[in-house]
């Protein structure tokens, strides 16, 4: 086992999927995801995402390439590996009729590795981790959004597990059922376990993930911490005014750079100038200040610059 693998929870070594036809679903993915890391797999639909999360499980074979997951080199490791490796992939199946607690009784019976002997302990915890408890005798049909998500993130937590995948866990979530999911993969991460996490929504990943990577027509185009990410961009002032060109000399004159003009504002980077230092200079200066604000930068700022296109930021 390498350093590499023994300090990361995944690693990929130029791991390709190339469909009959001449499709590439996945071109020459290196990705490292640091155990204990809320990872944030980015990327528009159709970038590669769930691919490549059915080739780090061993649901579809690489054309080419290689990968470990928990330091143990795969596809060799699958069988000793993947009892450690909770998985949402699109959502399990579960009985309308039946409860939270009996659907998880059938999905655990269904894992020749899950011991039956330990059902009851095992479902009882995955249920509070979740928070389903005082709902574990509800019937399915009568679950929110949230809750039905949070069951299907039970399911994966039957079995203590070092690394949880989940594919596009807020998908089609209202406002509540996202707060919920996100709280929950928060909780999580804090006992240990690695999360790893597809999307395709920014502002969710940029509150629940400390790490991200970001795909676009199969490959990989970025990758690393989020603070570190953003720490690459330049905060910016931006100034609500009809004297435009008066304001953008003002900030030309304080030194900051990128200023531009819009329709009814100037803004520029701030550099290491404090705000209220521009705002006493741009009044100084008699310009009719109607706003002035100090942007940070966001992980669409950040992508949409690296891809030259946006994703769904809030969905």
């Amino acid at each position: 086992m390498t350093t590499e693998a023994g300090d990361h929870s995944i690693v990929t070594r130029g791991l390709t999927k190339r469909f009959r036809g001449g499709q590439v679903a996945v071109d020459d993915l290196h990705l490292s995801v640091p155990r204990g890391s809320v990872f944030g797999f980015l990327g528009p639909n159709g970038s590669g995402k769930t691919t490549t999360i059915r080739m780090l499980l061993g649901l579809v074979a690489p054309t080419q390439g290689g990968w470990d997951l928990l330091g143990t080199p795969m596809p060799g490791g699958v069988s000793a590996v993947l009892p450690r490796v909770g998985a949402l992939v699109e959502g399990p199946a579960f009985y309308p009729y039946l409860s939270g607690e009996a659907n998880l009784r059938r999905y655990d019976a269904a894992d020749p590795a899950a011991d039956p002997r330990t059902a009851s302990r095992r479902i009882g915890l995955a249920l509070d981790r979740v928070g389903l408890t005082a709902a574990a005798g509800k019937r399915y049909r009568a679950y929110s959004l949230g809750m039905r998500q949070r069951l299907a993130i039970a399911a994966a937590l039957l079995g203590p597990r070092e690394l949880l995948v989940l594919d596009e866990p807020t998908n089609g979530l209202d406002p509540q059922g996202t707060r919920e999911v996100r709280a929950l993969v928060k909780e999580i991460a804090a006992d240990g376990t690695t999360v790893f996490v597809s999307s395709h929504l920014l502002a969710e990943v940029e509150q629940m993930c400390t790490h991200v990577g970001v795909m676009r027509t199969g490959r990989l185009v970025a990758e690393g911490p989020i603070a570190g990410l953003l720490g690459g961009e330049a905060v910016r002032v931006r100034v609500e005014t009809p004297d435009t060109a008066e304001a953008a000399a003002v900030l030309s004159g304080l030194g900051l750079a990128g200023v531009r003009t819009g329709a009814g504002e100037a803004a520029a980077e701030l550099g290491e100038q404090a705000p209220e230092r521009v705002t006493a200079a741009l009044v100084a200066a008699g310009v009719a200040v109607r706003g002035l604000a100090v942007q940070r930068p966001s992980l669409e700022d950040v992508f949409v610059g690296l891809t030259g296109e946006g994703f769904d930021v809030d969905g």
